[in-house]
C-alpha cells in the first residue's frame, strides 16, 4: 500500500510528459507564410512555413486550451479558437493562426464558446486551402 501513491504519481507523470502542452503564442509565433508559386495547385493559397518546434511536434500528441466553435447545427464540425465566437474570433481579433480544426474521436457535449482543453494528434496543413493551418486529430476534450 505504501508504494501505491508513488507508483500512481509516476504513471501520471509519464502520461503528462508524453504530450506537449501548447499555448496560442506557440501557434502564432510558429508560422509564417510565403506566396505560393504560379505553378502550385492553389496559386493564391499562402504556403505555410512552420517553426522547427511545431514541425517536430507534427504527428505527436499535444494539448491546447481554447474556446470551442461549433460550425454546424448537428455538432459534428468543430474548431478551437484563441478567442470566443462572441468576441468575433474571425474579424480582427485573430488570424488563421488563432484557430485549429478539431476532429473528436467521440461526440462531446460541449457548447459554443465553452473553454476547454483539447488533447490530440497535431497535424500541420501545408497544402489544403479548405482547412485551417492547424488540425488536431483523435481529439478528446476536458472542460466545465
Amino acid at each position: 500500500m505504501r508504494y501505491l501513491i508513488p507508483v500512481l504519481f509516476l504513471l501520471v507523470t509519464i502520461r503528462v510528459s508524453a504530450q506537449a502542452v501548447l499555448d496560442w503564442n506557440d501557434l502564432e509565433r510558429g508560422i509564417s507564410w510565403e506566396e505560393g508559386s504560379v505553378d502550385a495547385t492553389f496559386p493564391g493559397f499562402l504556403q505555410a512555413e512552420y517553426s522547427e518546434k511545431l514541425s517536430s511536434l507534427e504527428g505527436k500528441e499535444i494539448s491546447l486550451i481554447g474556446y470551442l466553435i461549433v460550425l454546424d447545427g448537428i455538432q459534428s464540425i468543430y474548431m478551437l479558437s484563441k478567442n470566443p465566437m462572441a468576441s468575433c474570433f474571425f474579424c480582427g481579433n485573430g488570424g488563421p493562426e488563432t484557430v485549429s480544426e478539431v476532429f473528436f474521436d467521440e461526440k462531446n457535449s460541449f457548447k459554443m464558446d465553452d473553454l476547454i482543453m483539447v488533447t490530440g494528434i497535431l497535424r500541420l496543413n501545408r497544402n489544403d486551402p479548405s482547412r485551417t493551418y492547424y488540425l488536431i486529430e483523435k481529439a478528446s476534450a476536458f472542460g466545465k
